[in-house]
């Protein structure tokens, strides 16, 4: 079940124009955690506990739009999210060398807040994606073996009208398609999901991520083309049976210095799926025992 760890607690604040709920817990150095779609932050309840034992303010909020933040009519583009997250820290007062993981859509928000607030984000974990401008567009050119959803997903209004009424159906076969194993995430946590983005406004709001993801590519070529590059710490996590290597291999004109790791057998779900092994993979790297190395070409 989507159950929160007893030393996390639910709260929400308003910022950049929106309402956020955020999950919190731990204390010392900031630790944000970003889902993707079609999730919340409990997305992340497996690790939560583990995560703020290692001595981190771990904060988890549901994304514009998602969960039980506000259904916001506008500002899903990556770097208007970006804002808000610099708002919810600075709200928080922890916006000093921020540990920052993103999985999925939390993975574009992520870049784009490293992008635009290095100065803030002193690690940088992205899980199972691709980048807007850096193999995103590759990704959705289903002439050549790129996913479909991506140009249902961009049409205003029709994956609403296909989807709403059939919400727990669609994500069930969601889930089971892009997991490792079709019975991977359990059908209590399935259900729950579908409650949170049933009905038209938060399809809406869940299909907005979309949307926006071709003006999102404009602005990180535009910033890389101007010469900008993340000169932080960066590792990406791949599902050996989702993105694999694929996103650190489109990242790595923008990001030299960016390192990879795999987990074998795992789907698209890397923290749902496996928590035990990444959080091998993802604890080192966030405490600095595992320091940033170009890959060997």
């Amino acid at each position: 079940m989507q159950t929160l760890p007893r030393e996390f607690t639910r709260r929400e604040a308003c910022v950049n124009g929106t309402t956020l709920s955020y999950l919190i817990g731990g204390e010392g150095a900031p630790l944000v955690l970003l889902h993707g779609w079609p999730q919340t932050a409990l997305a992340w309840r497996h690790v939560l506990a583990p995560l703020a034992g290692l001595g981190f303010t771990v904060v988890a909020p549901d994304l514009r739009g998602l969960g039980e933040s506000a259904r916001a009519e506008s500002g899903y583009d990556k770097d208007t999210q970006a804002d808000d997250l610099c708002g919810l820290l600075k709200a928080l007062r922890l916006d000093q060398a921020v540990r920052l993981v993103g999985h999925d859509i939390g993975g574009m928000v992520a870049f784009a807040c490293a992008r635009r607030y290095p100065e803030t984000v002193e690690r940088l974990v992205l899980a199972e994606l691709a980048v807007p401008g850096f193999g995103l567009e590759q990704a959705m050119d289903v002439a050549h073996g790129g996913r479909w959803h991506f140009g249902l997903f961009m049409t205003p209004q029709v994956p609403e009208l296909l989807v709403a009424g059939h919400e727990e159906e669609f994500f069930r076969w969601w889930f089971a398609h892009l997991a490792g194993r079709p019975d991977a995430i359990a059908p209590a946590d399935v259900a729950a999901v579908s409650r949170s983005y049933s009905g038209f406004a938060s399809l809406r709001s869940g299909f907005e991520h979309y949307r926006t993801l071709l003006a999102d590519g404009q602005v990180n070529r535009t910033w890389y083309e101007d010469g900008g590059r993340l000169t932080m710490p960066v590792l990406t996590i791949g599902g050996g049976l989702g993105a694999g290597t694929r996103l650190a291999d489109g990242l790595r004109p923008a990001v030299p210095g960016v390192t990879t790791a795999v987990l074998p057998g795992v789907g698209h779900f890397v923290a749902e799926e496996d928590p035990g092994q990444f959080l091998r993979i993802l604890a080192p790297f966030l405490i600095g025992t595992v320091h940033n190395r170009p890959e060997r070409e």
